[in-house]
């Protein structure tokens, strides 16, 4: 091999290493996308400790909203009413609740006054919608497959059709047109 070579082929390893590099630490400094999922702790409304990663081999619809949201007061009875649809299956709903501490104590009276019988988790802040890709908004839903990966988001007020769509074409093995990614409602 000559020396021209030898220099080309030297720099070419050092100009993959140096991209691959550049993409990896892209990725890894983005926000969630469809895929990637954060990890997330919260505490239900008992104060016990809870982990998204303890849900897999659910299917998991995960809202995310707060007491002083008004689309939310409209969207968390109808999460509620369709998680009823999907008992004896492998479907969770769980409400994430972005409320401030000083909040929180107006969490249960907004779940009694309007019959929201799926759990809650509290404790994240507004920068949880972001590192799911949900951008800066409440309400938001991601929907996540059996194995905890982000089948889709909903940005905005979700509609019964954007979480059945999904959670059903997971029921049924994929099969069919796959939903749309992300739905914007707002």
């Amino acid at each position: 091999m000559n020396l021209g070579k030898l220099r080309a082929t030297r720099l070419g390893a050092v100009g993959l290493r140096g991209l691959s590099t550049v993409l990896f630490l892209c990725f890894a400094l983005t926000p969630a996308r469809a895929g990637k999922v954060p990890n997330l702790e919260a505490k239900d409304l008992l104060g016990a400790k809870q982990n998204l990663a303890a849900l897999r081999g659910k299917i998991v619809v995960l809202s995310f909203w707060a007491t002083w949201c008004a689309p939310c007061q409209e969207e968390l009875p109808r999460l509620s009413q369709l998680s009823l649809s999907y008992t004896g299956k492998d479907v969770q709903f769980i409400a994430v609740s972005i409320d401030e501490a000083k909040d929180r104590p107006k969490i249960q009276p907004f779940l009694d006054n309007h019959g929201i019988a799926i759990p809650v988790w509290v404790g994240p802040n507004a920068d949880i919608l972001d590192r799911f890709g949900l951008g800066n908004i409440v309400p938001g839903t991601v929907v996540l497959d059996q194995q905890g990966q982000i089948v889709g988001r909903i940005m905005g007020e979700a509609r019964e059709e954007d979480v059945r769509s999904r959670v059903d074409w997971l029921l049924g093995g994929r099969q069919g047109p796959t939903p749309e990614a992300l739905a914007k409602r707002y």
